[in-house]
């Protein structure tokens, strides 16, 4: 307990001794010539899991987003997001740059989904004067509207009006287990109705590095080539692709140990004073700064050994993960604890 609590993200967790094993052990080949065992292992199963026909797997949750709306898109196209969605806020508009969509956004309610009245009053018919709508965009777990599992009836709710207005649905579900995990559900029957998922094996499943974009034979077979442009076609893949097959085996059932974390942080951080955070549906803790300076404790958090992020003015989030433990959290806890009054406030 004398190290460093590092709650900045997910993605910092550390692959285990047994998952580098089934790295270094993973059978390869070219994955861009199509015969790489392992990720052609990897992506029949992540298609498994989330109900789909196939998958693609490519560098980053970013990419499989980008590959998505290229995908499901023609440049000068119209998607429709939420204004605090990651593809708006955190994925230096490639939309726009790349794909060539018009991004128009809807106000993200406060569980992280969109209004179905709204999305049907954005939704535009093609014509001479504007854009076609052809792509929703959904995200779950939704990141910055901490961490919320957007249960499946609204999903399913707002998959309807997109299709009733001839638009596709992606879902971004970079934490799409973690959504799962909470709601009690298979991750293929929480999605079931959206066109496309993505999914990050860097975050709460634990792995080095990937992610999966998951839908129709058709739908992929197009991602695949998206991906080539993009320069995401790999070679010998199959040595990180492995990772991803042992923590579908070994880490993803344990997840929720990640958000009953989660809730104990929050509600120690409650208790301490400066800090009003929500209640955590999942592995994202986001703390509103009531006293004192948010960079000012951040500081002080970092000189007792905890690591965690700004996420606004007078905001912090701090995220469970593979690599935090309870003792880790009462750790992390009494160092703050021991800043109070430090800080001025």
């Amino acid at each position: 307990m004398t190290g460093v609590i590092d709650l900045r993200s997910d993605t910092v967790s550390k692959p285990s001794d047994a998952m580098r094993r089934a790295m270094a052990t993973a059978e390869v080949g070219d994955d861009v010539f199509g015969d790489d065992p392992t990720v052609i292992e990897l992506e029949r199963r992540a298609a498994a899991l989330t109900g789909k026909e196939a998958a693609v797997y490519v560098a980053s949750g970013t990419m499989a987003n980008l590959v998505a709306v290229m995908t499901h898109t023609k440049p000068g196209d119209e998607i429709l997001l939420g204004d605090q969605c990651h593809i708006f806020q955190y994925e230096l508009g490639g939309a726009a740059r790349l794909a060539g969509t018009i991004t128009r956004t809807l106000t993200n309610l406060p569980d992280g989904s969109l209004d179905v009245d709204e999305v049907l009053a954005a939704a535009r018919t093609e014509n001479l004067h504007s854009p076609g709508s052809t792509l929703l965009c959904l995200e779950n777990t939704h990141n910055r509207c901490g961490g919320a599992a957007i249960p499946k009836e609204t999903v399913d709710r707002l998959a309807e009006a997109a299709h009733g207005k001839r638009m596709a649905v992606h879902l971004d579900g970079a934490r799409v287990f973690n959504a799962a995990a909470a709601l009690g559900l298979p991750v293929a029957k929480l999605v079931e109705n959206c066109d496309s998922v993505s999914f990050c094996l860097s975050k709460g499943l634990g792995c080095p590095v990937g992610s999966l974009l998951c839908g129709s034979q058709e739908f992929v077979t197009a991602a695949r080539r998206n991906r080539k442009m993009l320069g995401g076609g790999m070679r010998q893949a199959g040595i990180v692709a492995a990772a991803g097959l042992y923590a579908f085996d070994h880490t993803s059932g344990r997840i929720g140990e990640d958000h009953e974390n989660a809730r104990a942080l929050a509600d120690g951080l409650r208790e301490l004073g400066p800090f009003r955070p929500n209640v955590p549906q999942t592995n994202i803790v986001i703390a509103d700064v009531v006293h004192g300076r948010l960079n000012d404790w951040l500081a002080a958090f970092e000189r007792e050994g905890v690591l965690a992020v700004a996420f606004g003015p007078q905001r912090m989030r701090l995220v469970t993960h593979l690599n935090i433990s309870r003792a880790d959290i009462d750790e992390a806890l009494l160092r703050i604890q021991r800043v109070i009054g430090a800080v001025p406030v």
